[in-house]
């Protein structure tokens, strides 16, 4: 080997040397410094025609493992999705207030009960009354807040749903223009690895927004694509659309999030045909989908269920009464029926005309089984009317019953037959009719229909319902609109209903109280409706489908659910008075000091209500079921938060383990570096050596 070769090499093994020192240096200074992967220079033999030639350094990279950089990317996501199931549902509990406490749910309809109880202590005491109308006027305020604070919990989330796709998107322009980096640095030889290093953490925070799938391609760039495969990035852009600014409202539906591609300055353009609508997604994203779409719609739902149940419990043994002396007319709530519509009574009821003292001067016992099976609304107002001989008057018009007395002084009284009461749907004929309630919502039937398949469903062209059918996980399975077009009777809509692609997840039926029933097959447990939209109008009564069908919770009248202002305002309102049913006309058939219906509300609060698709329970059970099942999916997220962000620390120490810097190894590479480049040095200064003495022997 000749001088020349020799200097080279060592000059060559010089340079590397302080290239590798550079990088060593480099590592040291980044010890600290969150998502920095260590990096190393490669150094190769240089060969130039078969010979060697020195050493080479090529660019420095990083030293990382994709798999770990992936673990950690997908236990991001199930972090994120935990932490936003946390949080909320932390919220919601705290709304509901600690157990035992005076203004809980719990407490309010214990309360209900307890001055029901003591109303049969006091006979005629007007104090203990209005505290027993205040105490259930309390309850359904409770229930109105508790709803309203789950509404402004749900626009809270909504919010939170517009910001964070806010920052995907941002975080995706942000490896859009990484990814070119890469590639262009990759491309021209030159090293990428603070590039990559950036990259790497836009996608471990956006990765804890949404569940990714990360594909690294030849050419250094990385494919995005979400847990269900929509792909969010390859060499083009793509940008998530949603339609809300984002500020925070609650409501019944949301669009979903579109999928479109994006120019360079990241403005979204054509649509890409994909979509982002369900809890699938994963991530934060997906935690709040599932806690705005399922979690507490599902909860609302059930604080209206609870509502009816209460509603139809207590106006069940109001409508049984009447005040003494009783009041000189009855109007009824709004119903969905019109005049020709079957009356669809069984048993008899009673309607008589009282005087103040309770002395009967008319009544009229309705045998609905007398009047025939087709029987009409009109024909029982009729038949009231020929009863009561003109002392009475009975009318109905649009859907709201009124029965008033003609003579002075006189009022009107309702009672059920002792031995055959009268029922639709499992009301009696002034339950029904809401003739004497307790509780009241402005436009809601607070009961079942009692419609039977053979009943015409009224519905107008062009009125539709859209109906929404989720999995357990708050991801929709699919949707239907219902038209009402494929015939004229209930029973058509059921078969309009099971033909849908609803009906490939179960089964639609009546129950025998004319409600709608969905049965979910077993390979789609937990699966929920719900009634995002609806423009139907049975027979301009303004009821609509989602309202008679009680498929969802929604329409049960909470909002504007209240006690009788006439009731709340003079407790001696309150129908607590039974009638002598057997009393003749000319005799007294009422008593000042009958507080019957005191007991008969103590006893109907204890007793087990049909609560529809929720079962047969009391209503304390409900309710404690309900606020302890909040109670329990709190203590369950904040256990998986534990878990999620335990396996999350372990994925990213593990990873930091193998990429992370080593002050001591870093260190040992130091030395070594140092040792060659002085070996290099020495062997330069040999060189340099030979030279003059092979100078000098020529001189």
């Amino acid at each position: 080997m000749s001088l020349s070769e020799i200097l080279g090499s060592a000059l060559s093994g010089l340079g590397v040397s302080q290239a590798a020192l550079r990088t060593v240096s480099n590592n040291v200074a980044n010890v600290s410094t969150p998502g920095y992967a260590r990096q190393r220079v490669e150094i190769s033999t240089g060969v130039t025609a078969g010979s060697v030639n020195g050493v080479i350094a090529g660019e420095p990279s990083r030293v990382a493992d994709r798999f770990l950089e992936s673990t950690v990317y997908r236990r991001a996501g199930d972090m994120g999705r935990a932490d936003v199931s946390a949080s909320y549902l932390d919220r919601l509990q705290s709304l509901l207030g600690a157990p035992g406490e005076a203004s809980g749910l719990p407490a309010r309809l214990d309360a209900i009960a307890s001055s029901a109880i003591a109303m049969t202590a006091a006979p005629g005491s007007v104090e203990s009354a209005a505290v027993f109308t205040s105490n259930v006027e309390d309850a359904i305020t409770t229930l109105q807040q508790l709803d309203k604070d789950v509404g402004s919990l749900r626009g809270d989330v909504e919010a939170e749903v517009s910001y964070s796709i806010d920052r995907i998107n941002g975080l995706l322009k942000q490896v859009h223009d990484l990814n070119e980096s890469v590639a262009r640095l990759s491309g021209t030889g030159r090293s990428a690895a603070g590039v990559e290093d950036q990259r790497m953490t836009a996608l471990e925070e956006l990765s804890g927004l949404m569940n990714l799938t990360v594909r690294q391609q030849p050419d250094g760039r990385m494919t995005l694509e979400t847990a269900s495969g929509t792909v969010l990035l390859d060499k083009r852009l793509r940008q998530l659309s949603y339609p809300i600014a984002g500020d925070g409202v609650s409501q019944p539906v949301y669009p979903v999030i579109d999928v479109r591609f994006a120019d360079a300055s990241a403005q979204p353009g054509a649509s890409t045909g994909e979509k982002i609508d369900s809890p699938a997604v994963g991530g934060k994203l997906g935690g709040l989908l599932d806690m705005r779409d399922r979690a507490l719609p599902e909860f609302s739902e059930k604080l209206g269920a609870l509502f009816a149940g209460m509603a139809e419990t207590l106006n069940a043994v109001s409508n049984a009464g009447t005040t003494v002396p009783p009041p000189a007319r009855l109007d009824g709530r709004s119903t969905a029926l019109v005049g020709s519509d079957r009356v669809g009574f069984t048993g008899a009821a009673t309607i008589a005309v009282a005087s103040a003292d309770g002395t009967l001067l008319a009544k009229a016992r309705i045998d609905f089984g007398a009047l025939g099976a087709g029987a009409s609304v009109d024909d029982a107002v009729a038949a009231i009317n020929a009863g009561l001989g003109g002392n009475g008057t009975a009318s109905f018009v649009d859907g709201i019953l009124s029965i008033r007395a003609n003579a002075t002084s006189a009022g009107i009284v309702v009672a059920q037959d002792a031995n055959a009461p009268s029922s639709r749907g499992g009301l009696g004929f002034s339950q029904y009719f809401g003739l004497n309630d307790l509780v009241r919502s402005e436009g809601n039937t607070l009961g079942p229909s009692g419609f039977v398949a053979e009943d015409p469903h009224g519905f107008g062209p062009g009125e539709t319902a859209e109906i929404v059918l989720r999995d357990s996980t708050g991801r929709v399975l699919t949707r239907h609109t219902l038209t009402g077009s494929g015939g004229s009777t209930f029973g058509d809509v059921l078969t309009e209903l099971n033909a849908s692609p609803l009906g490939q997840f179960g089964t639609f039926a009546l129950d025998e109280r004319g409600r709608f029933r969905f049965e979910a097959d077993p390979a789609v447990p937990g699966a929920t409706l719900s009634i995002p939209s609806d423009s139907t109008n049975r027979l301009g009564t303004g009821h609509s489908f989602s309202a008679l069908s009680s498929l969802s919770g929604a329409a049960s009248g909470l909002a504007s659910g209240e006690v009788r202002p006439e009731i709340l305002t003079n407790a001696g309102k309150l129908p607590l008075a039974r009638l002598q049913a057997e009393a003749s006309v000319g005799q007294r058939a009422l008593g000042a000091a009958d507080i019957r219906g005191a007991s008969a509300f103590a006893e109907q609060l204890g007793k087990a209500q049909d609560l529809g698709k929720d079962g047969v329970v009391t209503l304390d059970r409900f309710s404690s079921l309900l606020l302890g099942r909040a109670g329990t999916q709190a203590a369950q997220a904040a256990s998986a938060l534990t878990a999620a962000s335990t396996r999350r620390d372990d994925a990213v120490n593990r990873r930091d383990s193998y990429a992370g810097v080593n002050i001591d190894e870093e260190l040992a590479q130091m030395v070594v570096f140092q040792n060659s480049y002085s070996a290099a040095a020495r062997v330069i200064t040999t060189a340099s050596e030979m030279y003059d003495t092979l100078l000098g022997m020529i001189r």
